[in-house]
């Protein structure tokens, strides 16, 4: 009897094991989801380096700038001669009968078995030949800036997701002590009622109170938990939740003097060097365009046989007396040169300058804009990170503040000097105080991420 109470109990208690809500799964604030193996310790640092291994469109950029450099590895072997080697044998109808004054029917090949085995050395010089190299060079140059571009907002988005995380660590943090201190507070005035000190509306709006920070409570926990999932995205290739950051907010460094700032962006910052390649790449371009009016040279050199046997050497009956045999070398070489001058193509060259030239003002007119662009988004930034900055110490004293008149509050509430409405508002502008606090730390981090990424100083 006792046996079968004891496995209907068990039984229950595995049951309800499935039932628990998810909610009760984490007990602590910016904890990973349960798991057999210990969580990830990942810093700042970590996390850029997962990014850039997993980020599709960093990968992407990467690739491009790959590529760009084997176009131009292309256009430098275009300048280099080259060696082929090639066999051929070219068979043609004979005659009818061997008593045909004509040995061979078509007439174009110059015997009834040819057979061509040789090699060629060719080169081909063109003066358009050397800006195309020089233009893919200027064009592996604007990948490259382009990935780093894409690199730096790679940062900015790792910096924003990492300490989104954090802020939503702590406000999670402070929503659970919101509701701490709603719950004491309506404890203490019901023991403030039942001594008659209060009337019940007092508990009633400190009850209202509690359930209001419940649900901060859980809309905390929603976000903090939208905020991980927006960081494993970032960092794994594979779906993981079991990690947890380093919170380094109030570690954040020094702001530098603007002259600095403006220095670094000068000669760092990757959008002024994509337009400088653009448009260098645009001359290089119009210098190729102009080549086409220029004469083009080729060089072959041939080294083989060309013979009616395939073989280096043959014999062969000699006709005068007295009749002999003859060896015949037939390895050989030949060189052929050619000059290539352009009359008369219907202005396809000239059109083809002057869209190059087009390209070349508006690759002008891109740089002028983006060096004017980068001074106004660096002294923006700037102002932004300094502002931020500044701001820090009067919303870590509001914070403190807030504090401390929610304790006095609470005292003068006891003593019967004060209203529940009092009270309440100090518990609200506490909690407020502790989230802008935590939002200016992250404002601040965010502002230096984007200073960062127009000066190059990551």
């Amino acid at each position: 009897m006792f046996t079968r109470i004891s496995a209907i109990l068990k039984g229950i208690f595995v049951l309800s094991c499935f039932f628990v809500p998810s909610g009760y799964a984490q007990a602590n604030p910016g904890q990973p989801p349960a798991s057999t193996e210990a969580p990830l310790t990942i810093t700042l640092q970590d996390a850029l380096i997962r990014a850039r291994a997993n980020n599709v469109q960093f990968q992407a950029a990467l690739t491009d700038h790959g590529l760009a450099h084997q176009d131009k590895v292309q256009a430098r072997a275009a300048l280099l001669p080259s060696v082929a080697y090639n066999t051929t044998v070219t068979l043609t109808q004979g005659a009818s009968s061997a008593a045909s004054p004509n040995p061979q029917i078509f007439l174009a090949n110059n015997g009834t078995h040819e057979y061509l085995s040789q090699g060629d050395v060719h080169e081909a010089l063109a003066f358009s030949g050397l800006s195309d190299l020089m233009r893919a060079g200027a064009l592996e140059a604007v990948a490259k800036a382009k990935a780093e571009i894409a690199a730096r907002g790679l940062v900015l988005t790792v910096v924003q997701n990492y300490y989104g995380l954090l802020a939503s660590q702590r406000k999670y943090a402070n929503a659970q002590q919101a509701a701490a201190e709603a719950q004491r507070f309506l404890e203490l005035s019901r023991k403030l009622e039942h001594g008659g000190e209060v009337a019940h509306s007092d508990v009633i709006k400190a009850q209202i109170q509690t359930q209001d920070r419940q649900r901060d409570l859980r809309e905390a926990r929603l976000a903090m938990d939208k905020m991980r999932l927006d960081l494993a995205v970032l960092l794994f290739p594979n779906f993981n939740e079991n990690f947890v950051v380093v919170d380094d907010l109030d570690l954040a460094p020094p702001l530098q003097s603007f002259d600095e700032v403006a220095r670094a962006a000068q000669t760092r910052n990757p959008d002024l060097q994509t337009s400088a390649a653009f448009l260098k790449a645009a001359r290089y371009d119009l210098l190729s365009a102009r080549a086409a009016y220029l004469p083009s040279f080729s060089l072959d050199y041939f080294y083989g046989i060309d013979a009616a046997h395939f073989a280096t050497h043959e014999n062969i009956q000699n006709p005068a007396p007295p009749p002999s045999a003859l060896r015949i070398n037939n390895l050989g070489y030949a060189v052929v040169a050619s000059v290539n001058v352009p009359v008369w193509n219907w202005g396809a060259t000239h059109s083809k300058v002057v869209q190059a030239g087009l390209k070349r003002k508006q690759a002008q007119r891109e740089l002028s804009f983006t060096q004017r662009k980068v001074l106004a988004d660096i002294h923006n930034a700037y102002a932004e990170a300094d502002a931020s900055r500044s701001e820090l110490d009067l919303l870590k004293s509001s914070a403190e503040l807030a504090a401390e008149s929610l304790k006095l509050t609470t005292l003068r509430y006891q003593g019967g000097e004060s209203t529940v409405l009092e009270v309440v508002d100090a518990q609200n502008t506490l909690t407020q105080a502790r989230n802008i606090y935590d939002d200016g730390v992250v404002r601040y981090r965010t502002a230096l991420a984007s200073l960062q990424t127009l000066t190059g100083t990551m």
